[in-house]
């Protein structure tokens, strides 16, 4: 079973697809953590993502892996732990044109589809049920107000000891989501048959509890 949940940044994602994951007991998949591990290693190693040989041995050559560590979802980047590395704010201010790039989204789509195949799971990001999985079995499209959204992602950058004003975050995010919704491969977008679900009123267990109802309704 394929369950898809897109939306927008700091939509509430990964904490509700965590917590579907946990309740049906499948596996679960964040594909923004996978592009933004991409966009670490491009920053970390100063690659230029216009020379298209060098991008190809960079996807050829790279190794992605999740594992379950004490109860949370950990992300690997060729054998090195990068959970917490790939959610500083330089990541966050570049993983939108690094993932805009074709090759690397068809490199990671791939992947994702290989992971999802296999198992089954929960998966989250931008072209889920449009592009990665678009004969999910269940769709969900998350949405939620700007400065709701640039709340959220305060609250993660404090976790992480950074410090940002509200007013730039939100500045950020919109331009974000502009970003993620124009680029010309594989953009932000909600599937036809998608059920949209506002996050920004609901608390966590709520929208969790409307996406279990609807899987094991049916």
């Amino acid at each position: 079973m394929i369950i898809a949940i897109d939306g927008p940044a700091a939509s509430g994602k990964s904490t509700t697809a965590k917590g579907v994951s946990q309740i049906l007991d499948i596996p679960y998949l964040d594909t923004g953590a996978m592009y933004r591990a991409i966009t670490y290693f491009v920053l970390e190693n100063k690659i230029d993502i216009e020379d298209a040989s060098v991008l190809k041995q960079v996807l050829d050559d790279i190794k992605i892996r999740f594992e379950s560590e004490n109860g949370k979802n950990e992300i690997y980047l060729k054998g090195k732990k990068v959970t917490s590395l790939i959610r500083t704010t330089a990541v966050t201010s570049h993983v939108s044109r690094i993932s805009a790039v074709k090759d690397i989204r068809i490199s990671m789509v791939k992947l994702q589809r290989s992971i999802g195949e296999e198992n089954g799971c929960v998966m989250e990001g931008r072209d889920i049920g449009t592009v990665v999985f678009p004969h999910a079995d269940f769709k969900f499209f998350l949405i939620a107000d700007i400065e709701v959204r640039a709340k959220r992602r305060l609250k993660d950058l404090a976790e992480l000891g950074e410090t940002k004003s509200l007013e730039i975050l939100m500045e950020e995010i919109e331009k974000r989501d502009k970003m993620d919704s124009s680029r010309d491969y594989s953009p932000l977008a909600k599937a036809d048959n998608a059920i949209e679900i506002d996050t920004g009123v609901l608390s966590i267990d709520e929208q969790i509890e409307i996406i279990i109802k609807r899987v094991t309704n049916k």
